[in-house]
């Protein structure tokens, strides 16, 4: 497996890729299953994978929240290998943003409902470093897990409005035995909170109404940023210990529309 630090590093290898499909997979790194789903369903369905592992610092509202994000490079690169990636890329900030981040993407419609709302400016990093990554990468198909419903939608619409020839493709999100979906920030839970966690999907499934569901998450402890039921999902974020968890279902699972067959 390469280790691709720098703009030019990345675009040979690209350049050696003759005739094969490139399988890319972004990430913050601090991998976990979910990760890991990701880079496989790429191996099985392209002829080499290409991961990337940046922490970008523009899609983060909250500094803090940025410099705490943990960052184990030597185990994220040994599950890189395991699972099969062909290189990794390994950009610092400054190699990304050689502007000093002064020109971005907009979207200027979903990116300022539920997650934007509450991180205001998040998804103008998203999209900005997606968009730079892709370019780079010039991937056959990129894949992203749907946990992230909503930067899945928007990066979706990205590439097809900007004509980016690389497929976007999604994957279910993967769970703990318990239902909480994976996430590097469920780490951060004490081992007070961590039990509690999996009522969140719970709730956000058997609830009938995403206003019945915002009414238990808040009775069970939970803070409630937004439930919402929208393009075909129920749509949740919410803190607990100060640690914020987001998931989202089919409507089609939750309890009404069980009621409904």
């Amino acid at each position: 497996m390469e280790q691709l630090h720098g703009i030019e590093e990345l675009r040979d290898w690209r350049r050696r890729q003759v005739r094969r499909t490139v399988g890319f997979v972004p990430t913050m790194g601090a991998l976990h299953a979910g990760h890991l789903a990701l880079l496989d369903r790429a191996h099985e369905e392209c002829d080499v994978v290409l991961a990337s592992i940046f922490v970008n610092p523009a899609q983060f509202n909250d500094p803090e929240d940025c410099a705490s994000y943990p960052t184990p490079m030597e185990d994220d690169l040994a599950l890189c290998e395991k699972h099969k990636a062909g290189a990794v890329f390994l950009p610092e900030e400054k190699t990304m943003y050689p502007d000093g981040y002064r020109f971005r993407v907009v979207e200027d419609d979903d990116s300022h409902r539920l997650e934007g709302e509450f991180r205001p400016g998040h998804f103008e990093g998203v999209l900005t470093v997606v968009m730079k990554l892709l370019q780079l990468a010039r991937a056959d198909r990129a894949y992203f897990g749907e946990k992230d419903w909503q930067q899945l939608r928007l990066v979706t619409g990205m590439a097809k409005a900007f004509f980016l020839p690389t497929e976007i493709v999604p994957v279910p999100t993967v769970r703990e035995e318990d239902g909480l979906a994976l996430s590097s920030r469920n780490r951060r839970l004490s081992a007070e909170g961590r039990p509690k966690a999996p009522g969140f999907p719970r709730i956000l499934r058997e609830a009938e109404t995403a206003a019945e569901a915002s009414r238990k998450l808040a009775k069970a402890g939970f803070v409630v940023e937004y439930v919402e039921d929208r393009d075909g999902r129920r749509l949740g974020a919410v803190q607990l210990e100060g640690v914020r968890l987001i998931d989202n279902l089919p409507l089609a699972e939750t309890a009404a529309a069980k009621e409904a067959s």
